[in-house]
């Protein structure tokens, strides 16, 4: 059986692609999976995780994943942030490799892409480290959860993509969103809302941010599809998601 499996780090990340697919909360990861047969008749499994924020809630998820058999494809997808003017607001990407920050190390993509190369960072990059990251590593674009992925592929022998959606541009100025991402990279909804309730000026930069960040789901979704479902069989499945339940 083919399985290809999607790592993000929020479940408005992957929520475009798995409507209508099976979903469970197994030791605080959520797994949406899919079984269909594909053009050839052949048997394949779609299994979408996500954990949280950061390397070690996407390294839980791969693991979680594994738990269940062999995987044939792990592809990072989410939300990242422009480290160019280049790289849109909205629009989605296929990333040529991952440079993780802390190590140096680099990850390339099992298929080939255009240049743009993504950096994962340890925290959420305000203005000022984005252009740190944009000089140190020549990279397009950031986020915190690709180069776990990509490592723990990597060690396993299992080809290794990523396709990131840009959220926030290259010279937006947002909250701080690190205070209130927890050790196991959970993010304190609530806390958060009670900060910017009494900051109004964030306000119309949270908007486009969110506006942004749907867009690009939107759009990593369709790039998912274009590369891999070649016999239209999740199109067919999203368009009609009550159907098999």
């Amino acid at each position: 059986m083919t399985r290809v499996v999607l790592i993000a780090a929020m479940a408005g990340e992957l929520k475009p692609m798995v409507r209508g697919w099976q979903h469970e909360l197994r030791n605080g990861i959520h797994l949406w999976r899919w079984g269909f047969l594909d053009g050839k008749g052949k048997q394949c499994e779609w299994v979408a995780a996500c954990a949280g924020a950061g390397v070690g809630a996407a390294t839980r998820a791969f693991a979680e994943v594994e738990k269940d058999g062999s995987i044939s494809q792990v592809i990072s997808i989410g939300w990242t942030g422009a480290l160019s003017e280049e790289f849109v607001p909205g629009e989605a990407y296929r990333v040529s490799g991952v440079i993780d920050a802390r190590t140096g190390e680099r990850f390339p993509v099992a298929s080939a892409t255009d240049e743009c190369w993504l950096v994962t960072s340890a925290k959420v990059a305000d203005a000022s480290e984005k252009q740190r990251l944009a000089t140190t590593y020549s990279a397009a674009m950031v986020d915190m959860e690709a180069a776990g992925v990509a490592r723990m592929a990597a060690m396993r022998g299992i080809p290794f993509n990523c396709i990131k959606g840009v959220s926030d541009g290259f010279r937006e100025k947002l909250p701080d969103f690190n205070r209130f991402i927890s050790a196991n990279g959970q993010f304190h909804l609530a806390r958060f809302i009670l900060f910017v309730l009494i900051r109004p000026w964030h306000w119309p930069r949270l908007m486009r941010m969110g506006e942004n960040g749907k867009k690009a789901a939107e759009r990593l979704q369709a790039i998912l599809l274009d590369d891999l479902d070649e016999s239209s069989s999740i199109r067919k499945r999203n368009a009609y998601p009550d159907r098999g339940r």
